[in-house]
């Protein structure tokens, strides 16, 4: 077949000969019926979950104290940040014997004997591992974060950080 206009004209011809047999092609780039459904409403209904959520982390936030004191064994290991030239381990190694140390301190054996036995902290035997009072925030994130969650007395879990392996008490 020839066609007295050229090729552009042609695809141009085809298309519009489609889009005039079926409509329901059309309506996919110009039609409000399929966004009646679909965007239109899950976009305004995401954003309203994302509010509720954030007005939910604000309420507990505000919650939770602005102020703790704290104390921490730290376990480092090779790859810490800020660790002491003598401390060689591989992060297995530290997470192994800091899960250890926790194991000990829940079976009852003193703060100070534990500390003694598992911290590589510079200074934290002759503080006891205390930390002092301090704001949120002031510690690393999921350090702050670990501490701020606790009651007083309570020993956390075990919190990475940069700098090692970390298990808090809460003091005040």
């Amino acid at each position: 077949m020839v066609w007295p206009l050229g090729p552009t004209c042609a695809r141009a011809a085809l298309v519009l000969g489609i889009a005039l047999l079926c409509p329901a092609c059309t309506s996919l780039a110009t039609g409000p019926g399929w966004t009646d459904g679909g965007l239109a409403v899950l976009g305004p209904r995401r954003a309203a979950e994302r509010e509720v959520e954030e007005a939910r982390e604000r309420e507990r936030l505000a919650r939770l104290p602005s102020k703790i004191g704290a104390r921490h064994i730290l376990v480092m290991h090779a790859r810490s940040q800020s660790k002491p030239e003598t401390v060689s381990r591989s992060r297995e190694e530290a997470r192994k014997k800091a899960q250890q140390c926790l194991d000990s301190l829940r079976g009852g054996t003193a703060w100070e004997a534990v500390l003694k036995e598992c911290s590589d902290e510079p200074g934290a035997i002759d503080r006891g591992g205390d930390l002092g009072v301090f704001e949120r925030g002031q510690m690393v994130r999921t350090f702050s974060d670990a501490a701020f969650q606790l009651t007083v007395g309570q020993i956390s879990e075990l919190v990475e950080t940069p700098y090692g392996f970390h298990i808090i008490q809460r003091t005040e």
